[in-house]
């Protein structure tokens, strides 16, 4: 058998698939987790986290999560609303009256959060040093125009998203992101997930490898990819560049659109816990939050001329959509560079994720296949209505 641990009666379809993801779609190491009505139904890991010495993959390892990231920002941001201690709908100068300028005066968090900011990347090519240090980035961002009319174009905004809602969060808190999701869900519920991963889990995390037939990438000098990799200073893929995602140095510091580190189980949890909350304990967003968290506002087309990929955005998530079939309307989720993935659903009650090492190539179907038979278990149709 190609990976440990167990999955209640019921969810031996997703078990079979995930074993297949090893037998037949190229997996190194990886894990899923599955939570439904806040009771942990599935629990499965395998394979290799480190290629270079063979080392297996263990129940509690953990790993780069990429953009999945941005999930655990934008629920901090909803509670931070939840609780009526911020307006998405209020500008952000509110709170940060050094950025209501050059045209940014009337930006909300939810335009960012739906990613029609016009913010889409930090403009001013910063230092790697600078880019961890948090207070330079904040100040480029602050300088900067947007490059179209807030909240009348869609275009992926990568690592500005992190530091633009991370900033709300830390004017609103006086905790940046990373130590607030310590503070008031990290710990609290017990996760393994981290934005600024603790330095003494750094030796026993997995270490992402490129896939064999990676997709073309876009020129760097396009706007996407200069979002992407911060104008070329954190390469994409270049995963073991210094500066790439199996760095030490980036994934110990905050960097919040796309830092993160976690656990399978952890992320599952997480979304578990917003959906339904965990063993009986009270949910981290309401239905009415979750609702409005799921109002589709964005997709299509980018601004810069990016082709509609099928993905659908509310307010921080990516929404049931031809992108990727969740389990229906009320799906909130988001993707990680690589083929990473979770979501919850309130109306399934659901919390899932899957996380792997080896980022997947052309034809990835890894994810998609575990959900699919996640739909089977759980009796959700098996085409999900479309997100837009």
């Amino acid at each position: 058998m190609p990976y440990h641990g167990w999955a209640d009666e019921g969810f031996g379809a997703f078990a079979d698939e995930f074993a297949r993801n090893f037998a037949e779609r190229g997996e190194l190491g990886a894990a899923a987790a599955v939570f439904v009505d806040g009771r942990k139904v599935v629990d499965l890991w395998g394979g290799v986290a480190d290629d270079r010495t063979g080392r297996r993959w263990a129940r509690d390892t953990v790993l780069p999560v990429m953009s999945l990231t941005k999930a655990v920002v934008t629920i901090l941001a909803h509670q931070l609303a939840q609780e009526g201690e911020w307006d998405l709908d209020a500008p952000v100068a509110d709170c940060w009256p050094e950025f209501g300028r050059h045209g940014k005066e009337r930006i909300t968090t939810r335009m960012v959060l739906a990613h029609t900011a016009g913010i889409p990347l930090v403009e001013r090519r910063l230092a790697f040093e600078e880019l961890t240090a948090w207070t330079p980035v904040i100040r480029a961002l602050e300088e900067q125009r947007p490059l179209w009319e807030p909240g009348t174009a869609f275009e992926y905004h990568a690592h500005a998203f992190g530091f633009l809602v991370g900033e709300v969060i830390r004017r609103r808190t006086g905790r940046t992101p990373g130590a607030r999701f310590r503070e008031v869900i990290g710990d609290p519920l017990g996760l393994r997930t981290w934005i600024g991963v603790p330095p003494q889990e750094v030796p026993g995390m997995a270490r992402l490898v490129e896939a064999a037939d990676r997709p073309a990438l876009p020129s760097a000098d396009l706007l996407p990819m200069r979002a992407l990799t911060m104008n070329g200073v954190v390469p994409f893929p270049g995963l073991d560049d210094p500066h790439g995602y199996n760095s030490p140095a980036l994934l110990t510091a905050e960097f919040p659109g796309a830092g993160g580190v976690s656990s399978a189980r952890g992320l599952a949890a997480l979304y578990a816990a917003v959906a339904t909350g965990l063993d009986g304990g009270p949910r981290l967003l309401s239905r009415d939050t979750v609702t409005d968290a799921v109002r589709q506002l964005s997709g299509g087309p980018s601004w810069s001329g990016f082709p509609d990929l099928g993905a659908r955005w509310g307010s921080g998530f990516l929404l049931d959509s031809a992108f990727r079939r969740l389990l229906g309307p009320r799906s909130f989720a988001h993707s990680g560079a690589g083929g990473q993935f979770a979501f919850g659903d309130d109306e399934f009650g659901v919390g899932f994720a899957y996380t792997a090492n080896r980022m997947g190539g052309r034809g990835d179907q890894r994810a998609e296949r575990l959900i699919e038979a996640l739909r089977s278990c759980v009796g959700a149709p098996e085409v999900a209505g479309a997100g837009g």
